[in-house]
């Protein structure tokens, strides 16, 4: 009985710790409602970034959005990663050459050189999803996740940068323990070029 009391007494303060998700973006509410239509994703959990709002959605295995975060992307506009890129130094990748990919993806949770928890999502480009790490100040990653603005997001190599408390409370535990999918929207085409079998229709500007 005092453990369930004290649970009760704790879950108004949990609940404050997590607010709202932000709702889906027009193009992610579009996919989200093709992938369950589709079943694209297996019956799995997956997540939706959308990078002209530098935004991430995470959704349990019934579509459902559980959690959302800004995250930081790569420093270049742009929708494909540079072919051979994940076999490069850091030091040798251009800033321009500095892209997120978009498109579908499995995730695959892993370790980086620096042992973190990482979830993989273009082995071969070296694209993951992972918390931020602020090691060059200069760079002002921290800063960056918390303007209201996705106009200062893009400073990575080419990885997705997620707030650390909500990686470590909803990312990693929702694709540790089953690995899902990543849809990451394009930012310069039509979605529908991205995700050819979900049948997206683009929009007229798109």
């Amino acid at each position: 009985m005092k453990a369930l009391a004290a649970t009760l007494l704790l879950a108004p303060a949990l609940a404050a710790a997590a607010p709202a998700p932000a709702p889906l973006s027009e193009d992610a509410r579009e996919l989200v409602a093709s992938v369950r239509a589709t079943r694209d994703h297996g019956a799995r959990p997956f997540a939706v970034i959308d990078k002209r709002l530098a935004r991430l959605w995470v959704l349990d295995a019934g579509a459902r959005v559980v959690g959302s975060a800004p995250v930081l992307l790569g420093l270049a506009a742009g929708d494909d990663s540079v072919p051979g890129i994940g076999e490069r130094p850091l030091a040798q990748i251009r800033p321009e050459e500095r892209t997120t990919p978009a498109g579908r993806f499995e995730l695959e949770p892993g370790r980086n050189t620096r042992g973190d928890r990482i979830l993989w999502v273009d082995y071969e480009a070296a694209v993951s999803m992972h918390r931020v790490r602020p090691t060059v100040a200069a760079e002002r990653r921290l800063e960056r996740l918390a303007t209201p603005t996705p106009a200062d997001n893009r400073i990575s190599f080419g990885c997705i940068n997620v707030p650390a408390e909500f990686y470590e409370r909803v990312v990693w535990p929702t694709f540790s323990r089953r690995p899902g999918v990543v849809y990451v929207l394009p930012e310069r085409r039509a979605p529908s070029s991205a995700f050819p079998t979900l049948f997206l229709k683009p929009r007229a500007g798109s």
